[in-house]
């Protein structure tokens, strides 16, 4: 494993992360715990989770493969929506039993999705609750998960409060926050990528993105990952495991691997950011939705239309991995919620006509 400092933390972090809500079987919490555990002993010492996660099983699997390692050799990273003191303290105290664990090493302002979101944490007080529990040992450092856009979450991190930022990119929306990876770096802050592999999207279609390969990558998923812990900015590619051969995968990516030159990595943005543009990368922040469409399905089920120009690949990937119908996406209201929780700012409303139209 190939580890990079973490901002200016003096933390030294797995280049491969482990991500904490796509187990295969989250109802199994010895079983999940083992594919967290494989990726520890593959090298990997950050560990992602979220309350809330898999139905709220996710801190309970990661606490459970916690307890197994030595202490002083992970770092832990988990989440709070909490908007004001006393949501942030009760998401806390619970994460820290959860986990097992006496602190959390970087505990983060969650789902920053919009700038108003921002400003609430601050009025609310939860940022300023943040920096109390700091100082009284319970969190390490204090960091920020956003779906913003790259501007404006370069000026959210401007304002110099946070250590680190966790923020989706990979070889499908990297323009969208290429401005905010370079700010964060500038600055002197950690960079986690979440969702690299586009929420699974990209080995999912292996063949159809095999582009993405070059001469030296074995896989698209080794070089997805590649694209991203290539780049000096970014510390660590955070992914969301679901099995053991998922870890190996990963980690046989990065292992005696040497990082791509910065003229490759200009040139892979090149050919890539035309390909990928208007792709869901499957955060899921458009829902709940008021009349309880699956945008997420539709929305994967769109991607494929965007990669093969055809209906029937939307058609095809409703019905065999959704159980869905076209029909469904007739439910929709068209109130546009989704659209501004949306974080890659898509045209949902629009594409749900689209396919319904295909019933």
């Amino acid at each position: 494993m190939w580890y990079k400092p973490y901002g200016k933390t003096g933390k030294q972090i797995s280049v491969i992360g482990s991500g904490g809500m796509r187990y295969a079987e989250p109802n199994d919490i010895d079983k999940s715990a083992a594919v967290v555990m494989r990726a520890y002993e593959r090298g990997v010492n950050y560990f992602d989770t979220a309350p809330g996660y898999l139905d709220d099983k996710s801190e309970f699997i990661v606490g459970a493969a916690l307890r197994q390692m030595k202490p002083g050799t992970f770092y832990t990273s988990t989440k709070t929506f909490g908007g004001n003191e006393a949501d942030l303290r009760f998401d806390l105290d619970k994460s820290l039993k959860r986990l097992g664990v006496d602190h959390i090493d970087f505990f983060h302002i969650w789902c920053i999705i919009t700038l108003d979101a921002w400003r609430q944490r601050c009025d609310g007080g939860a940022v300023k609750a943040a920096f109390k529990a700091k100082e009284e040992g319970l969190i390490k450092h204090v960091v920020v998960s956003s779906h913003l856009p790259g501007n404006e979450l370069t000026s959210v991190l401007k304002e110099g409060q946070f250590e680190g930022v966790t923020l989706g990119y990979c070889a499908i929306d990297f323009p969208y926050r290429q401005e905010a990876v370079d700010a964060a770096h500038a600055m002197g802050l950690g960079v986690v990528t979440m969702n690299p592999l586009g929420g699974g999207l990209i080995p999912q279609q292996a063949q159809l993105l095999d582009f993405l390969r070059g001469p030296n990558d074995p896989s698209v998923t080794a070089a997805a990952l590649r694209f991203n812990i290539s780049q000096p900015a970014i510390t660590s590619a955070l992914v969301g495991f679901s099995t053991v051969e998922q870890v190996d995968e990963a980690c046989d990516a990065v292992e005696n691997f040497s990082p791509y030159p910065a003229e490759y990595i200009q040139s892979m943005r090149e050919r890539f950011a035309p390909s990928f543009k208007g792709f869901c990368s499957g955060c899921r922040y458009c829902l709940p939705c008021p009349k309880g469409v699956g945008i997420p399905q539709m929305m994967d089920a769109y991607n494929h239309k965007l990669m093969t120009g055809k209906d029937d690949a939307v058609t095809m990937r409703l019905a065999w991995h959704w159980g869905l119908k076209p029909a469904d996406a007739a439910a929709c209201a068209e109130c546009g919620v989704c659209e501004k929780r949306c974080t890659q700012q898509l045209p949902i409303t629009q594409r749900l006509k689209e396919i319904a139209k295909l019933a």
